[in-house]
C-alpha cells in the first residue's frame, strides 16, 4: 500500500477516534470523498480492505490502525 494512502488511513482513524470515541467503526469509504475522483486509491484501499485483510464491512478503528502499523514494521 502507498504511504500516502497508509498516512491518510491513520489520520482519518484518528481523528474519527477523537470525533466520535474509543468504539468507532469504519469502512474504506471513510477514506475518500463522496465524489470518486481516485478510483486507483479507492480501488487500492478496497482490495487491502477486502481481498488481503477480508475485513468486515465496518471495523473498529483501533484495529485499522494496528494492521497498518504492523504492516510498516
Amino acid at each position: 500500500m502507498r504511504a500516502v494512502l497508509r498516512a491518510k488511513i491513520i489520520d482519518v482513524c484518528h481523528k474519527r477516534i477523537a470525533t466520535k470515541g474509543d468504539n468507532i467503526g469504519v469502512s474504506f469509504y471513510a477514506f475518500f470523498a463522496n465524489k470518486n475522483d481516485n478510483p486507483a486509491l479507492l480501488m487500492e484501499a478496497a482490495t487491502w480492505w477486502i481481498h488481503t485483510h477480508q475485513l468486515d464491512h465496518f471495523v473498529k478503528a483501533h484495529k485499522i490502525i494496528d494492521i497498518i502499523k504492523s504492516e510498516m514494521e
